[in-house]
């Protein structure tokens, strides 16, 4: 017989700044479910993080993040480790899952800028800095008047670089800022039909071993079915555009009723596209499949 409870868990996040914030939340959530559960948090420098000068915006590189975490997940050296949803790939490694999806915080981005102004307060030839291409083209779009720049580095290295003087502005996920507890900085929140947010935005990726019952058992406590269906929609609709940093598209889903909506937005040739697509909570894949059909007609027009 399988003991459903477990004294003790082991996360396994890596060092940043945000990641261990991810993963403090995690530890929060699970004991207000569980106060006799005693939470250690395991620290692992990735191979991402000993490299600084690779550009970490080449998605087939986003595993070097993960891959020591997720080593030591098989292994047995931590028992769930915490991602940001949107940089892991669509796939699994064997014997790994997501075993459960805390509900969503804020998917929308943020502009930070030296006298907190607005986008539309932006001098013109103002410099905005993004290394997403998603955002650089919906800022441009938005004010094809304006410089963007390429920005690199973690939370805190772009506030600091912006206060520096390098840009004008940055462009930030409302969920991180929010998470360190640094979302007082934000000077516009982008409504989603503004800057159409990445794939999964704001979600976690909570790993864990497939046939490990005690944990599953514990991580279905925090699992919130409305995010479970909205990952699963937006992600498709990634995997379909091989979503990226350097891939120009973003979608974000929303459950209204018995129904989820999606919109979405992809970036051909010199042009954005836009599209929505409504559907059954049944099937979010298939509301996913709909929006990139919606969209490839109107890039074929």
């Amino acid at each position: 017989m399988v003991r459903m409870y477990k004294k003790k868990i082991v996360i396994g996040t890596r060092a940043s700044i945000l990641a261990v914030a991810q993963a403090e939340f995690v530890k929060k959530i699970l004991q207000e479910k569980n106060p006799d559960l005693e939470i250690e948090l395991k620290k692992i420098i990735t191979s991402g993080d000993k490299d600084q000068r690779t550009n970490w915006g080449d998605t087939s590189l986003k595993s070097l993040f993960v891959k020591e975490i997720e080593r030591e997940l098989l292994d047995g050296g931590v028992d769930i480790a915490v991602h940001s949803m949107k940089d892991m790939p669509i796939i699994s490694p064997e014997g790994l899952i997501n075993g459960c999806f805390p509900q969503r915080e804020d998917n929308r981005d943020v502009l930070v800028s030296n006298g907190n102004l607005s986008l539309d307060e932006l001098p013109k030839g103002a410099k905005v800095g993004t290394s997403s291409l998603r955002r650089k083209m919906s800022i441009l779009n938005l004010r094809p008047d304006l410089e963007v720049v390429p920005i690199r580095g973690n939370i805190h290295t772009r506030l600091r670089k912006l206060k520096e003087g390098y840009c004008d502005a940055i462009v930030l996920a409302a969920a991180g800022l929010k998470r360190v507890g640094m979302d007082g900085e934000a000077s516009q929140y982008f409504e989603t039909d503004e800057i159409v947010p990445a794939p999964a935005q704001g979600i976690l990726c909570i790993q864990c071993r497939e046939g490990d019952k005690v944990i599953l058992n514990e991580l279905k406590k925090i699992d919130d079915e409305n995010t479970r269906l909205i990952c699963l929609a937006e992600r498709e609709f990634s995997r379909i555009f091989d979503g990226g940093c350097h891939t120009p598209m973003g979608c974000s889903a929303e459950i209204k009723e018995d129904s989820i909506e999606l919109k979405g937005m992809y970036y051909s040739g010199d042009r954005l596209y836009f599209g929505n697509s409504t559907g059954s909570l049944e099937y979010p894949e298939k509301v996913a499949q709909d929006l990139a059909g919606i969209i490839r007609r109107k890039i074929d027009e």
